[in-house]
């Protein structure tokens, strides 16, 4: 079919244009084309590692639940190494510390404490662990160290927690009136139906504290 002079000037417009832009184009199309490809496969990866993680992770709470601690750091090992950046690698790591703490070993509670602290996504999760590890002090008598670790303002959502634990370092220490201040602090700052909320009063109620 012939062209006319209009299609003719189209067609070598664009012939130029192919000629000038032609191969930027194919590489643009080309990268577009492997970043939705990687994603879609990074997406396809995370799904299974998540799947194999759970897995574990249901492992890890029938050990909890039977207080086989041999049984709690296999499965809490492996969840960490291979898994931990995973949801389930933090809160793995937090129940294998709950467990390790219940048999009695705090040494071997501090070390998934620290690592949620330094690993976890969750900033909710790097603080509850925070405050269990400085429980952990508390009971290997680290006063000072669990102030420490608990210095400054508390992050928000976890005042009522932090300044209860500071009370009970302080009271480890025979500070009876800065811990009866914290604990004031940390009754003010609990949800009303918060459970820690009764477990403070009482506390206050030991001190001669007036509470709320």
């Amino acid at each position: 079919m012939a062209y006319d002079l209009e299609e003719q000037e189209q067609l070598a417009t664009l012939k130029a244009f192919w000629a000038r832009y032609g191969n930027f184009l194919l590489t643009a199309l080309t990268v577009v084309l492997l970043a939705i490809a990687g994603w879609r496969a990074w997406g396809w990866h995370q799904a299974r590692e998540a799947a194999a993680a759970s897995v574990i992770y249901d492992q890890l709470q029938v050990a909890a639940q039977a207080r086989d601690v041999d049984k709690v750091r296999a499965a809490a090992g492996t969840l960490v190494e291979q898994h931990g950046r995973t949801a389930y690698g933090p809160m793995g790591a937090l129940l294998a510390a709950r467990v390790y703490f219940e048999a009695g070993d705090l040494k071997a509670a501090r070390a998934p404490l620290q690592w949620v602290m330094d690993n976890a996504a969750d900033d909710a999760l790097r603080q509850l662990a925070r405050v269990r590890l400085a429980g952990v002090l508390l009971d290997q008598q680290a006063y000072d160290e669990g102030l420490k670790l608990l210095a400054g303002a508390a992050p928000a959502g976890f005042e009522a927690e932090w300044a209860d634990r500071r009370g009970d370092l302080l009271i480890a220490q025979g500070k009876t009136e800065e811990a009866r201040a914290e604990y004031r602090t940390a009754l003010e700052k609990a949800a009303k139906a918060a459970p820690l909320r009764r477990v403070i009063q009482i506390k206050l109620d030991a001190l001669g504290g007036a509470g709320a």
